[in-house]
């Protein structure tokens, strides 16, 4: 029996501030790292690892734990990783050495991947009628990426006028308020049973893959893109993933069904994620690295900088997307709003070092913004729209795993190119902020080059779907 229509909303809620402070803490995190390298001594090498430690376990074990949310039931799956984020949180703020914090991010990683994986399958869940999923979808997507935007602004705020203590310390009471309120308000449904997927050894083999290929990825600014480092830890992950691909077609009981890669919009959407997330927060991170020390802005004007983006965001993905879609298309919405933040990404390459924010740097922004607000509600519908009760935990870690490998391989890549270019600018004779400039412009071209790629993408691989038919939400209700 489905939960009535404000318990459900309440539930909605709930979800997304889960998800909510987890899209924050990293973008939190990323701000305060001058502090915290300062404060606990860090050497640029090891303050990586306050960023690597989380993002290897949050990346490795999505697909597992998205899994598992089948198996076991999602709402216990996202009460486990509610708690042990907030648990994390707590040490990483009173954290007093490296190691310490070091081991908190990395369990704080297991929390995330665990509340994250199983959001989404829970919003299909709850909601299956066509226009009310579009408006979850909507406020979901608008949480998930105006979220980062949002940080840098928070994470400014703390950082100046508190400490970086405080930037883990906050999610502790809405860790505790989440909680409660999961508690009564989520669905508790019983999953499939471990004795329907409980692979072990595919278990271990996904979940080796899958860290060690984020670890190679991080680590990519350190020791290059060809490195003996790099293509040795790249080609164990591609070995691994071989063993597990193998695991899985000879398991009785395999842990993913992979029939479900079958259908285009799950494979298409996914590659999309991984594309679109490359881009955009490559660009987050590397902009906001742009305006301050390029452009000199201080971590509070850097936080506002981003204010389009989110509000542009939020405009669109809580009500305008929905409608667009209803009245041309999924499949065109989604397009667009990919051609319209690669436009985006394209005018802030060309724009110059001494540009005027109103004027030059905030409408390519809003651009940004209208593109993802469009874009991402559908393309997390293309993405679900084969999933049923017995997969969609696998489903949505799928799409969370493709996001975060996104994100690592992208910001790799982006800040790879930033650095190399900044390195031939200086070994030119170019003073030190116009090498950083063209360092970061070249890094904002190669942005542009995955959006306008993941334009292609969804133009040639996603195939029409009309998310009003009601015959697709009985077929949902009847598996």
């Amino acid at each position: 029996m489905s939960k009535p229509r404000d318990a459900r909303w309440i539930s909605l809620i709930v979800l997304c501030t889960g998800m909510l402070m987890i899209v924050l803490d990293g973008t939190v995190v990323n701000v305060a790292l001058p502090s915290i390298q300062s404060d606990l001594g860090f050497s640029q090498a090891n303050l990586a690892w306050v960023v690597n430690a989380y993002m290897i376990a949050f990346g490795g074990l999505l697909l597992l734990a998205g899994r598992l949310g089948d198996l076991i039931g999602a709402k216990r799956v996202f009460i486990v990783g509610l708690v042990a984020f907030t648990v994390a949180s707590i040490l990483c703020g009173v954290a007093w050495s490296q190691p310490v914090l070091i081991a908190a991010r990395f369990l704080q990683g297991i929390g995330g991947a665990l509340a994250s994986s199983v959001i989404l399958a829970m919003i299909v869940t709850m909601f299956t009628q066509p226009a009310e999923r579009a408006r979850a979808m909507g406020i979901f997507s608008f949480t998930a990426s105006a979220g980062g935007s949002v940080g840098l602004l928070i994470g400014g705020t703390i950082t100046q006028f508190l400490n970086w203590h405080w930037v883990f310390l906050i999610n502790v009471p809405i860790g505790i308020a989440t909680f409660f309120v999961a508690r009564k308000y989520l669905d508790t449904k019983k999953g499939i049973g471990l004795q329907d997927g409980a692979d072990l050894l595919g278990a271990v083999l996904i979940t080796a893959c899958l860290m060690l290929a984020v670890y190679t990825v991080v680590e990519v600014p350190n020791f290059g893109l060809t490195s003996m480092h790099t293509l040795v830890f790249g080609a164990t992950a591609v070995v691994l993933f071989i063993a597990f691909i193998a695991r899985q077609l000879t398991a009785s009981k395999p842990l993913v069904d992979l029939s479900v890669f079958k259908s285009r919009n799950v494979s298409g959407s996914n590659v999309l994620e991984v594309l679109i997330v490359a881009g955009l927060f490559g660009f987050f991170f590397l902009d906001s690295l742009y305006l301050r020390r390029a452009m000199g802005y201080g971590p509070v004007a850097t936080g506002l900088a981003f204010l389009p983006i989110t509000l542009s965001i939020g405009a669109f993905s809580l009500g305008w997307s929905a409608q667009l879609c209803a009245r041309f298309g999924a499949l065109p919405v989604v397009v667009t709003g990919c051609a319209l933040a690669a436009a985006g990404l394209l005018i802030f390459a060309i724009t110059p070092l001494d540009a005027a924010y109103v004027t030059r740097l905030m409408p390519p922004m809003l651009l940004m913004g209208i593109g993802m607000g469009v874009s991402f509600p559908p393309l997390m519908m293309f993405g679900m729209s084969d999933a049923t009760p017995q997969n969609s935990g696998l489903i949505s870690g799928v799409i969370q795993t493709s996001a975060q490998v996104g994100g690592a391989f992208g910001l790799a890549i982006l800040a790879t190119s930033a650095a190399a270019r900044t390195h031939g600018a200086l070994a030119a004779g170019a003073k030190t902020v116009a090498a950083l400039s063209a360092g970061y412009h070249f890094a904002f071209w190669v942005a542009a080059a995955f959006m306008i790629l993941a334009t292609i993408v969804a133009a040639t691989v996603l195939t029409p779907i009309d998310f009003s038919n009601e015959a697709q939400t009985e077929d949902y209700v009847a598996a």
